[in-house]
């Protein structure tokens, strides 16, 4: 596949997953209804995860601090989602390839032990 090819394939994938968040949030804002998290149903504890929806929510209104209270530890975290993200498409269209090199697999653990970690915290301590 050329890069071309790729570029347009990135394009519309991006395209696509942009439409579907914004169609969702324009639901939510419409109704009210948003997916419930299914651990918090279960247990009745926060995951790691509880508040996305909260903190896109508020990010799209530009209320920083609706979005820190929803979940702090993935706004924190979203830069360097963003930057490694950015690097996966910019090399995913320079080469066809998306494996993360060594040093980005070990980032990718440090932030996945920092989300367990932080899934702990927060049902401890707030």
């Amino acid at each position: 596949m050329t890069v071309s090819k790729r570029r347009k394939r990135l394009l519309l994938g991006a395209a696509i997953l942009l439409s579907a968040g914004l169609l969702y949030a324009l639901w939510i804002n419409i109704t009210g209804l948003a997916i419930p998290c299914v651990f918090r149903l279960i247990t009745g504890l926060y995951c790691p995860g509880c508040g996305v929806t909260t903190l896109c929510l508020s990010l799209l209104r530009l209320d920083f601090s609706a979005a820190w209270e929803a979940n702090a530890v993935l706004l924190l975290s979203l830069p360097f989602l963003a930057l490694l993200l950015g690097r996966l498409c910019f090399r995913y269209v320079k080469t066809g390839s998306v494996m993360l090199c060594k040093w980005e697999t070990v980032l990718c653990g440090a932030q996945v032990a920092v989300f367990l970690i932080w899934g702990v915290v927060r049902n401890i301590c707030f």
